[in-house]
């Protein structure tokens, strides 16, 4: 199942990009030809905007598991003592040591 969503994320994105040069070729061919720009044509939106679907869609199912977005859902069971302990942050070389030992 997983490969599925990779498969039409994969197809997602080569229509789009097909469609994007799909679009600058019609550019390219109104300069030719000398014509005013007055918009893209119909097939081309629409090959834009279901390859954009498509690859949101299969990338929203390859991401996984959101998180939510507000932290105090994560927070909520945490307590105060436990919230500002990082590890990350303790410091055991520090000048106290040295300052211990020269007053004895």
């Amino acid at each position: 199942m997983f490969n599925l969503y990779r498969q039409i994320f994969a197809v997602g994105i080569l229509f789009l990009f097909h469609s994007a040069y799909s679009a600058a070729q019609h550019r390219s061919y109104l300069r030719i030809t000398e014509q005013e720009f007055n918009g893209l044509p119909f097939d081309i939106i629409v090959q834009g905007v279901i390859s954009l679907f498509m690859s949101m869609y299969g990338i929203l199912h390859l991401s996984g598991d959101f998180k939510e977005v507000r932290a105090i859902k994560e927070l909520e069971f945490r307590i105060w003592e436990t919230t500002n302990n990082i590890p990350s942050f303790y410091v055991f070389n520090h000048r106290g040591k040295t300052l211990l030992n020269k007053s004895s």
